[in-house]
């Protein structure tokens, strides 16, 4: 994503250079702090477009008048951190009609900042319940427009994981500044419970509590843990109930004596198969 030099660090006015960088398909200009403390008129309140709980967003134009959209990290924490290398990573990876550009970011030593495309028109969510709502009336016709619109850019998303799902290359759907530091078991028990919650028959998919149940349930007993595809079944409930009762007991005593999982590895070849959609190749025998 480029190093900390990129960018000046603190609000400390830098003489750096911006330049562009092409990781792969797609193309970041990385910004200097100059340059957008300039383009914002120094983050000045007259441009903030709005605030949230990653930081504030202000209007800024370039030298060369290109309008753009800053958003500023407030507070340098590890969540946030990890959210904005996320966030850059996958935005930038993505380019679709419905949603919103990266141009590019900026990286100091105790600065985070992303460049965005400006919405002249401000966002969806400004018009439906914010400061324009009740100056714009959406018909019928508007609003399905817009939902389709919404679904094909999450669409966007989800296609961009399917391949390599399908190819059981499941380490390259993870962040690649954890440099591989990561459990492996738990990445695939991850992608199992993805699976499972986007099945195409709505009451074969877990619900949040069953969700929370089955990450929980690895986290505690530190092995893979597979899930028959009928969530409504009794024996699920009371076996969920009773990982539930004995996690709890684990955190009370400081942690289980020994590991084991809900479901053993039979079970996985009884389920009906949820990852149908991601072609022939099976992911459960690789999970």
């Amino acid at each position: 994503m480029g190093s900390a030099s990129s960018c000046c660090g603190s609000d400390k006015v830098d003489e750096g250079v911006s330049h562009v960088v092409t990781p792969g398909n797609t193309t970041w200009r990385i910004f200097t702090y100059k340059e957008l403390h300039t383009a914002t008129n120094g983050f000045s309140d007259d441009n903030k477009l709005g605030e949230g709980g990653f930081g504030s967003v202000y209007w800024g134009k370039t030298t060369d008048g290109l309008q753009i959209a800053v958003k500023k990290l407030k507070a340098m924490t590890s969540k946030a951190e990890m959210e904005f290398a996320v966030e850059v990573e996958v935005l930038g990876r993505v380019r679709h009609k419905n949603l919103l550009g990266l141009r590019g970011y900026c990286v100091g030593t105790d600065q985070r900042l992303i460049v965005y495309d400006y919405m002249p028109n401000l966002s969806l969510l400004s018009h439906l319940h914010g400061q324009y709502a009740g100056e714009v009336q959406l018909d019928w016709k508007r609003r399905m427009k817009i939902a389709i619109g919404s679904a094909e850019g999450i669409l966007t998303i989800t296609e961009w994981a399917e391949p390599l799902i399908a190819k059981a290359r499941f380490r390259d759907l993870v962040d690649p500044r954890l440099r591989g530091n990561f459990d492996e078991n738990q990445l695939k028990q991850a992608i199992n419970v993805a699976a499972l919650c986007v099945q195409n028959e709505p009451e074969k998919r877990p619900n949040m509590k069953e969700v929370v149940g089955m990450l929980k349930g690895y986290e505690s007993r530190g092995k893979v843990m597979t899930v028959q595809t009928r969530m409504d079944s009794v024996k699920y409930k009371e076996e969920l109930l009773a990982l539930d009762q004995q996690t709890s007991d684990d955190e009370e005593d400081g942690g289980p004596e020994e590991s084991y999982g809900v479901f053993g590895a039979m079970e996985v070849q009884k389920m009906q198969d949820p990852y149908r959609r991601y072609g022939e190749r099976k992911i459960a025998k690789h999970v």
